[in-house]
């Protein structure tokens, strides 16, 4: 059974034809095609090692007539239009940004993303790129996992409405208006961690309190 960031993902893709960016072992695009949540999956990978994995994985799934693996570097081996959503996960969100950035016009018109090193960056590069936020969670492991799903559409994102634009990238427009208990898990830790060093004056804790402290009275106001 896939992991609960993996099985967040999954949750989120419905498709005829997904891609799966950096695969690894291949569990995110058997759970795909096992449950019918999508038709046929392209895997990409950018070295050979674990483009194997994720051959022999599906291989022993019974499922490689419904996927074709690629080597590659993110979407290069993937035609414009030719996949009507993608996920990338288990990167840092500038790996993933990197791939995106590269990618251009091979984007199809819906990313399920997560990082393993917080969501800020991404929720920033969507805004600005002209695509929404349609739905974000945390879900635990190792770290509090942010899962994302961005589908591209014209116009300004409603998820930001009614929220502080540097909160809601920092913690999340969904996350906040849910209360998530994950991030509220999050923030207090946050807190804890951050008001001992207040005294010291260092730019970057300053800020960042006051980011959460802001966060903090939106919820609570």
């Amino acid at each position: 059974m896939p992991e609960p960031r993996l099985e967040a993902a999954i949750h989120l893709i419905r498709a005829e034809v997904h891609a799966d960016i950096g695969s690894d072992h291949a569990e995110l695009p058997i759970a795909l095609l096992t449950s019918g949540r999508a038709g046929r999956v392209v895997v990409v990978e950018k070295t050979p090692p674990p483009l194997a994995v994720a051959r022999q994985a599906i291989g022993r799934a019974g499922l490689l007539a419904r996927a074709e693996l690629r080597l590659g570097d993110g979407f290069a081996p993937i035609a414009p239009g030719e996949v009507h959503s993608a996920s990338i996960t288990g990167m840092g969100q500038r790996t993933i940004l990197g791939i995106l950035d590269r990618a251009a016009e091979r984007l199809p018109a819906a990313l399920i993303l997560q990082p393993n090193d917080g969501a800020e960056l991404l929720r920033q590069w969507a805004r600005m790129q002209g695509w929404w936020l349609t739905a974000e969670t945390l879900t635990p492991g190792f770290w509090r996992y942010p899962v994302l799903r961005l589908d591209r559409r014209a116009g300004p994102d409603p998820a930001y409405d009614g929220l502080p634009v540097r909160v809601a990238e920092r913690f999340g427009p969904h996350l906040l208006h849910a209360a998530h208990p994950l991030l509220l898990a999050e923030m207090a830790a946050q807190q804890a961690r951050l008001e001992p060093l207040e005294r010291f004056g260092r730019p970057e804790v300053l800020t960042e309190l006051h980011t959460l402290r802001e966060a903090l009275a939106w919820l609570t106001g």
